[in-house]
């Protein structure tokens, strides 16, 4: 009987790419070449001839590839468009799957393969993790004598391996790709994945920038790799990713994923050696990442040996901002040919006999003294209202003089007025952050969707989210039924208190959020009728959502409510919320 597991539970679907080669020798499924797959590459250090606890690829015998074409149909929706990888008893390919109307990526083996089981079990796993920073596994199939793993498939994203090609990156750049790669393999890490195949090919960059890991546990699985330091190979694996975005050299002897190596018998020499302006401080992460080869041995930072102790490193450093934009200069202003040409009195047009650089002042000639009647009329005027003006200012000046004598006592000791003692009240304080007892997932029809990663929207952790699944079609949550009222967080204070405002920074812009206060006398409040008050108004929120209310609130519980969500760039939409600070 077939066998199947589908990857969620409250997600209309998940929508990596393999690489875009169609010949089966330029590609295999994680973007390396053929000849790198089969020319003894260890899995401990990628490109090195011999891994240093002795990670290896199982050698097994393998039933053949199955026999399979474009227009085959797999479960009848998934139908294979273009086959990319064949190897080692198993194939990659690009599909269409027609029910949902979007590309796929497919990796196909025989039932009686013998890595058939492990392969569904990391797909599986890594299925569960369901983090928007990893390729997601959209199915895990066993049916007709054949096994197939079905992935996202994102044709708007480029592999590093190109990116690398077009030469060294920048700092910023470079700062970018270690900091995401290091923050979602220590995530993946915590539930127990490892990837063991993160190279060039196994990540790519979307158009906005984000970075995006394939093959999760399912590449390592595929190809028999295994290891007793998994943690330690996947960091080392980021460090290698770190070095040749710096130098565009793989940090060993030999040639690999279209880089070229270092010199023979040098040893790992650090990237600001290898080319002149690196980052000094990304030029150290690097070396302390790559500690499988003992490069930090002389320096006084310790080695990094998993990503979360790099990504700890990464934080620890200043943040590198891009680079400035430059701007083409403005060409030169000249002046026009009929504004340098002078004229003068008496010339009529006839050029002057001055040269025409030299631009010759007029002087106007003084005005005839005013003799007639007219002009004595004038100054007449003129001094009517000079005098006029003077006796207008010397009695408001009096004026002035007799309110401040009213404001003085007998002693002479001038008392302020209304206006200077409110001038002398002290200002109310700034609106601080509250204690927060707890918070919960705002389920008006009774299921959840992350209810695990609640704890991150208070953690102060920037690093850490509630993340809502991937939606497909439309914003309001896939329009599902169990989703018609949106979702959320619900922020218990620990008791009635005055709440002043709300600091919410959110996991993408563009979420339609309102927040929302229940009334002082409620007691677990679950549906949005019990939130009576308002402390931000339904809007389309950017990253950060503040609000300072000029009439403090007394409640207990706070609903930081969403009930639309942005797209994610690939024709799906998924938001959440980062940290919330409710301010007293």
């Amino acid at each position: 009987m077939a066998e199947r597991s589908t990857a969620a539970v409250d997600v209309a679907d998940n929508g990596g790419n393999e690489p875009s080669a169609a010949k089966a020798d330029e590609a295999t499924n994680d973007g390396t070449t053929q000849a790198e797959e089969t020319g003894g590459a260890s899995p401990e250090k990628p490109g090195n001839p011999e891994g240093e606890d002795g990670g290896r690829v199982r050698s097994e015998a393998v039933p053949a590839t199955p026999d399979v074409h474009s227009g085959h149909k797999l479960a009848g929706r998934y139908r294979l468009e273009e086959c990319v990888t064949r190897l080692d008893g198993f194939s990659s390919w690009r599909a269409v799957d027609e029910k949902l109307r979007r590309a796929v990526g497919v990796h196909l083996l025989p039932a009686d393969h013998p890595r058939a089981r492990s392969v569904l079990a990391a797909a599986r796993s890594s299925a569960l993790l369901g983090d928007p920073r990893f390729v997601q596994v959209l199915d895990a199939v066993e049916e007709d004598d054949l096994v197939y793993v079905v992935h996202e498939w994102l044709p708007d994203a480029t592999e590093l391996t190109a990116l690398l090609a077009a030469g060294p990156m920048d700092a910023h750049d470079a700062y970018q790709l270690v900091s995401q790669l290091s923050l979602a393999m220590a995530a993946a890490h915590r539930e127990g994945l490892t990837h063991l195949r993160l190279t060039p090919g196994a990540v790519l960059r979307s158009s906005t920038g984000q970075y995006r890991i394939r093959g999760l546990a399912v590449n390592a699985a595929l190809r028999g790799v295994t290891s007793a330091r998994p943690l330690r190979q996947d960091t080392e694996a980021i460090g290698a990713l770190l070095y040749a975005a710096l130098t565009k050299r793989w940090p060993y002897e030999s040639d690999a994923y279209g880089l070229s190596g270092l010199p023979k018998g040098m040893g790992l020499i650090a990237p600001d050696q290898v080319r002149a302006g690196v980052h000094r401080g990304l030029s150290e992460l690097a070396m302390r990442a790559l500690a499988n080869d003992g490069a930090t041995a002389s320096r006084q930072e310790p080695p990094c040996t998993t990503p979360e102790e790099l990504a700890r490193a990464v934080a620890a450093m200043p943040r590198i901002l891009p680079p400035e934009p430059t701007f083409a200069a403005q060409p030169v202003y000249q002046q026009p040919a009929y504004q340098r040409t002078t004229y003068q009195q008496g010339t009529y047009g006839r050029p002057s006999s001055h040269p025409p650089s030299v631009a010759q002042p007029v002087l106007a000639a003084p005005p005839a003294p005013l003799q007639s009647r007219t002009g004595r009329v004038l100054k007449w005027t003129v001094s009517a209202l000079l005098i006029a003006a003077l006796g207008l200012g010397s009695w408001q000046l009096a004026e002035a003089l007799l309110d401040r004598n009213k404001g003085s006592d007998d002693t002479g000791v001038t008392q302020p007025d209304d206006d200077d003692k409110n001038k002398e009240k002290p200002p109310a304080p700034p609106p601080e952050p509250l204690a927060i007892a707890g918070a919960t997932e705002f389920m008006p029809d009774g299921s959840g969707i992350q209810q695990r990663s609640v704890p991150n929207t208070i953690d102060d952790d920037s690093s850490t989210s509630w993340i809502t699944p991937r939606y497909q079609t439309f914003p309001n949550f896939g329009n599902l039924p169990q989703r018609k009222q949106g979702s959320g967080i619900i922020v218990d204070l620990g008791r009635v208190q005055e709440v002043r405002g709300i600091e919410v920074n959110l996991y993408r812009s563009g979420q339609t959020t309102a927040v929302l206060a229940a009334g002082p006398d409620a007691s677990s409040p679950s549906s949005p009728a019990d939130f009576t008050q308002r402390i931000a108004e339904k809007q389309v929120a950017g990253q950060t959502l503040k609000e300072e209310l000029e009439k403090p609130v007394r409640t207990r519980y706070v609903l930081v409510h969403i009930t639309e969500l942005p797209s994610d760039g690939t024709g799906g939409y998924r938001g959440g919320i980062t940290d919330i600070s409710v301010l007293g």
